[in-house]
């Protein structure tokens, strides 16, 4: 079996996945307080309130606290001559082989969140799929990508 990719993603990563799963999980209690106001309103059982309640608290844990540190750990990447090589996933990781030849252009994207870290996302596009290496550092996504497009020209040439 082969080893696992050595390059990891920024560690800042982890932030801005805790801030972009704080914004997701803030509509979740914004729900929870509107519920809790109409069961105060109509008389419903505080069952249902407190249920809310505690769903809300414990996706707030599990997305903003727990799975941004998990998702890191476990996001590598690695650049070959004749192929690029990604691992992620938590409960299941996916080892993915991008062959050169099959790459069709490389981009860097970077959202609101990314940038206030200095941040950027690196997309692999080949016909079929796009793949993404996510929160590299914005120096390091725009050599990344400026070095698969090298690659992936070099080995276009050689057919």
């Amino acid at each position: 079996m082969r080893q696992p990719p050595v390059n990891r993603i920024a560690r800042d990563a982890i932030k801005a996945w805790k801030i972009a799963a704080a914004i997701v999980v803030g509509v979740f209690w914004l729900i929870t307080i509107a519920f809790l106001i109409l069961a105060y309103m109509f008389e419903f059982s505080y069952w249902f309130g407190t249920v809310a309640i505690v769903i809300s608290g414990l996706s707030t844990f599990f997305f903003v606290f727990l799975l941004p540190k998990l998702r890191w750990r476990r996001w590598r990447y690695e650049v070959f001559e004749q192929e690029i090589y990604i691992q992620h996933g938590i409960l299941i990781v996916s080892r993915t082989l991008v062959p050169m030849i099959r790459v069709q252009h490389v981009d860097t994207k970077q959202g609101p969140i990314l940038k206030k870290y200095k941040l950027a996302s690196v997309e692999i596009s080949t016909a079929a799929t796009t793949h993404e290496i996510p929160a590299l550092v914005e120096e390091d996504a725009s050599d990344l990508r400026d070095r698969i497009s090298a690659l992936a020209r070099v080995d276009e040439d050689d057919v």
